[in-house]
């Protein structure tokens, strides 16, 4: 089963899980404040989704903004760049979709009708 670590307050993932529920495609639904992925997952789903790190990052959140990371980012290596991620759910684009064999950042609905349905 895929999981979907979303913010109950996000309307970008409110609009993801309406269209999972109305596609009928079974998910299981994590909070990412509460219990965001931890370093090694973090890893883990950047190599399964063959994404840039930085589409990772939730470049419109108030975290993101207020630590300047957009300026810092740049120079951090891989590995500080998932440690970051990995200490604030609240930074990682969300919503985050996970499957056995890829992962999506974000609802693009063409996107994910492509790899879901």
């Amino acid at each position: 089963m895929i999981q979907v670590y979303c913010y109950e307050r996000c309307s970008t993932c409110k609009k993801a899980l309406k269209w999972l529920d109305e596609n009928k495609i079974a998910h299981e639904v994590i909070d990412i404040k509460g219990n965001h992925p931890d370093a090694e997952q973090i890893e883990n789903y950047y190599k399964k989704s063959g994404l840039p790190l930085k589409r990772f990052f939730n470049t419109s959140g108030m975290l993101y903004r207020e630590m300047e990371l957009s300026k810092k980012l740049p120079e951090m290596s891989e590995e500080e760049q998932i440690q970051l991620l990995a200490t604030d759910g609240m930074l990682v684009k969300r919503p985050l979709l996970v499957a056995d064999d890829y992962v999506l950042t974000g609802f693009k609905q063409a996107e994910w009708e492509e790899k879901l349905l």
